[in-house]
């Protein structure tokens, strides 16, 4: 977008078109100030050391530098001046550095998705100011996976990329009519999930997933295979179907066999009333009794 700026002294202005910058000077041809104003625009590599400048002076002709920064989750400032003032309230690592020259830079280590965001830079130096507006984005390679999985009695391909920005790009080798879905964390980043349904006349070693992402050089090319846990679930679901049907077999036939011994046990010992025997040798012992009481008595 390019800024309209009124001023009752002579205008110059210089664009810029290389790298998203606009570029804007202003002189004042009584007095031999100069200012710039510049918006751009930056994407850096997750993880990557990143350098933003704001101006091409050394310390000998800066007189402070200013960085007010507004990132997603807050805002801070880092500045600092010829005569060693400085402030620096973003405590994450951000600082001011100068380079082999003197020239000032705002550091950015390790950069991620909390250091996305708007970074305005006011560099005055003796002759001229310059005003940089830099809009930082950060771009991130998804994490990619394929696989097979049944679904009824449907083959479906999955094909995943996981936590990229910006999204990435999936296709199929050959090509079908596939789904894709895709979800946005709260950071910014995006999973894409592409799922073919499979005929099945298909030839799976041929089957090929094709996901690019400008973070890369070159594609990813992935053979989805079936999952080692739909494998066990093959295989498990006949031999525990075929343990099952051997216990309950077994379980049968004991339950048969306690049965069958039961009814042997009553055939074999029918109830029997008491022998005229049994009865003999118990009424000696009841008359013995009887006449030792009488004695006593």
């Amino acid at each position: 977008m390019m800024w309209i700026y009124f001023f009752f002294f002579f205008l110059t202005e210089s664009w810029s078109l290389s790298g998203g910058t606009n570029t804007t000077m202003i002189s004042n041809t009584t007095t031999p100030v100069v200012k710039y104003y510049v918006d751009r625009k930056e994407v850096y590599n997750h993880g990557s050391n990143v350098i933003l400048t704001c101006s091409n002076k050394t310390w000998n002709e800066i007189l402070y530098v200013i960085w007010n920064i507004k990132v997603k989750r807050k805002a801070c400032t880092i500045s600092f001046s010829n005569d060693g003032q400085s402030v620096d309230n973003c405590t994450d690592g951000k600082s001011l550095k100068n380079n082999s020259i003197g020239q000032s830079y705002l550091n950015i280590p390790n950069f991620s998705a909390n250091d996305v965001g708007v970074y305005m830079c006011e560099s005055v130096y003796h002759g001229g100011n310059e005003y940089y507006n830099i809009k930082v984005a950060v771009t991130a390679p998804p994490r990619v996976s394929a696989w097979l999985e049944y679904r009824g009695n449907k083959m479906v391909a999955v094909c995943r990329a996981e936590s990229g920005n910006p999204a990435a790009n999936i296709s199929w080798s050959p090509a079908g009519n596939d789904s894709v879905t895709k979800k946005q964390d709260p950071d910014g980043f995006v999973t894409v999930e592409s799922q073919l349904e499979l005929p099945e006349n298909v030839d799976r070693e041929n089957l090929t997933c094709i996901i690019r992402h400008q973070y890369w050089d070159q594609e990813e090319i992935l053979v989805p295979e079936l999952r080692k846990a739909y494998l066990w679930s093959w295989i498990l679901i006949p031999v525990i179907g075929v343990i099952f049907v051997i216990l309950a077999a077994f379980s049968a036939l004991v339950m048969k066999k306690v049965v069958s011994l039961r009814q042997c046990q009553n055939t074999d010992t029918p109830s029997k009333s008491p022998s005229a025997e049994e009865v003999e040798e118990v009424e000696p012992y009841a008359s013995y009794v009887q006449r030792v009481n009488s004695i006593y008595n």
